[in-house]
């Protein structure tokens, strides 16, 4: 009878992580199909033109309200490094794309201040917080990849030399509360002064270093940003942090603090400050393969 040989053990460990990988892989591909579904009726939609804009670091000013001893102060500045690229629409939504997921009853009607000239050029204005957010779950079953909102450090990434600085520019140290009062008050005459309420065709404000259109033009654009309530002790150190978030950051000629359900910031609605003249959005596109399994997970809004 011949001896019996026996082959060598494979160490478990060995066979788990590509066993796990491969698993996440069709994991992902099964929950991405789930995820695109059946296609939408209406009519084909092309996926929107993207820029990627490059890892880099850069400075960013925390948005939100800060208060060191009772006195509003400027929030800090940091300094970010992105480790991978940022793919973000080019231009905001227009009235025509935002208009075929009401189409499909996928979103509710806008609610716009101004008729549009072009449906096809137009940004789309007078939509919500929640408005954007379907419209991304829309999207993303559409084209089959995971939309969403961009952060606010997200547009100061993409918007570079563009996005606006929110300092009040008065000294830290100050006591002095009319030298607050009186930074502030300039800062917000100067925003009333600049405004331009009609809404531009896409490509009217131009292009940035990176690429990317018409941001800080006549459209605030909504984020995935909480508005905070930062209160700091006489040596800057954080006593507590308070974020509200059924009210959202929307970023433009200036950071404004909006409640979700608001469509038309002119009619109220706005926390702080001035309020936008239009409120419109754009989109980020998740590249990372198992986007879609974060999706199906928690919710293309919370896929990040």
């Amino acid at each position: 009878m011949a001896a019996l040989t026996s082959k060598p053990d494979i160490p478990l460990k060995s066979l788990a992580l590509p066993t796990l990988i491969l698993a996440a892989l069709v994991s992902t591909v099964a929950i991405k199909a789930d995820l695109v579904g059946a296609a939408p009726t209406g009519p084909v939609l092309d996926e929107p033109l993207t820029v990627e804009i490059a890892p880099r670091q850069f400075d960013y000013r925390d948005s939100g309200e800060f208060f060191r001893n009772g006195f509003a102060v400027d929030g800090p500045v940091k300094n970010v490094t992105t480790r991978r690229a940022l793919t973000i629409m080019k231009y905001q939504v227009t009235v025509a794309d935002y208009g075929r997921c009401v189409a499909d009853g996928a979103c509710p009607a806008a609610e716009p201040g101004f008729a549009p000239v072009d449906i096809a050029t137009t940004p789309a204005t007078g939509v919500s917080y929640d408005d954007a957010i379907a419209y991304a779950v829309w999207l993303s079953a559409r084209t089959g990849e995971v939309w969403k909102l961009p952060t606010d450090q997200d547009l100061a990434f993409a918007a570079g030399s563009r996005f606006p600085d929110d300092a009040l520019g008065v000294d830290i140290n100050s006591t002095n509360p009319a030298d607050r009062w009186l930074a502030d008050y300039n800062r917000e005459a100067a925003r009333k002064a600049s405004r331009d309420p009609v809404p531009q065709p896409i490509g009217r404000f131009g292009v940035n270093e990176y690429g990317f259109a018409d941001f800080a033009g006549n459209i605030w654009e909504w984020t995935a940003t909480c508005s905070r309530r930062v209160n700091l002790d006489k040596a800057g150190t954080v006593l507590n942090d308070v974020s509200s978030c059924g009210i959202y950051v929307a970023s433009g000629k200036h950071r404004a603090a909006l409640s979700s359900f608001v469509r038309n910031p002119k009619g109220g609605g706005c926390a702080v400050g001035v309020p936008p003249d239009n409120v419109g959005f754009r989109l980020v596109k998740d590249t990372r393969w198992y986007a879609p399994f974060l999706a199906k997970l928690y919710g293309v809004e919370l896929a990040f």
